[in-house]
């Protein structure tokens, strides 16, 4: 990567408003309509119009995929005017295309611009996240323990029991072993549907804490079947 560059264009921040506020507006008249390809689309057109006005010269790093296997606003398309800056894009028109489509809150309009070659060019790729709450060891969990081990290593750091520990999964079903495997011991478990970043906050006597993410995903994750 670059050395990073002054970027301060109060104009530029003002037009990148418009960008996400476009595709919120075009994508909420089909809130509730059970369409989720309509829905995204909507948001793309009305994402690409508006950068399309800006004064850059903008390249999509993060997107919706290579050109070839998503025709919206992919990775490598250029964007803007192609006055002004050189920019790297970052960006998804509709982040919870189901929550959008049954009416559900918590949907997203996304983007982040920064200066050429300062954005990670990331391809669509599933990720293993692991996430835990505050208040534990450095590496008392990681990866390559089973899902089973972590729960017990995060039980037995609080000094509790194993039920006392809440997991949270996103319901796909490339995950359903492993939430085969987390109902089948102890602990308590959440599954989120239909977001793909889940953060779960228990109450204790201590306030609020979050306890465990086991897996959640990276950008390209498609909605369930």
């Amino acid at each position: 990567m670059t050395p990073p560059k002054d970027f301060n264009d109060r104009m530029l921040s003002l037009g990148l408003a418009r960008v996400s506020e476009a595709a919120a507006h075009a994508s909420a008249r089909l809130i509730g309509r059970g369409d989720e390809k309509a829905a995204d689309q909507a948001a793309v057109n009305a994402m690409r119009d508006q950068l399309n006005m800006l004064d850059i010269k903008g390249v999509v790093v993060i997107g919706e995929g290579e050109r070839d296997e998503a025709p919206m606003l992919y990775i490598g398309e250029e964007v803007g005017t192609g006055n002004g800056p050189e920019v790297d894009i970052a960006l998804d028109p509709l982040e919870g295309t189901t929550l959008t489509a049954k009416d559900m809150p918590n949907a997203l309009t996304v983007i982040a611009m920064a200066p050429r070659g300062t954005l990670l060019h990331a391809p669509d790729v599933y990720m293993e996240k692991l996430a835990i709450g505050p208040g534990y060891d450095k590496d008392v969990v990681s990866l390559d323990m089973a899902p089973a081990e972590r729960v017990r290593a995060l039980a037995n750091a609080r000094g509790v029991k194993d039920s006392d520990i809440t997991v949270c999964i996103l319901e796909r079903p490339r995950h359903e072993d492993l939430i085969a495997e987390v109902t089948t011991t102890p602990p308590r478990r959440m599954i989120a549907q239909a977001i793909d970043v889940v953060v779960h906050i228990r109450r204790t006597r201590e306030g609020r804490r979050i306890e465990a993410i086991l897996d959640v995903d990276g950008p390209g994750d498609p909605a369930p079947p």
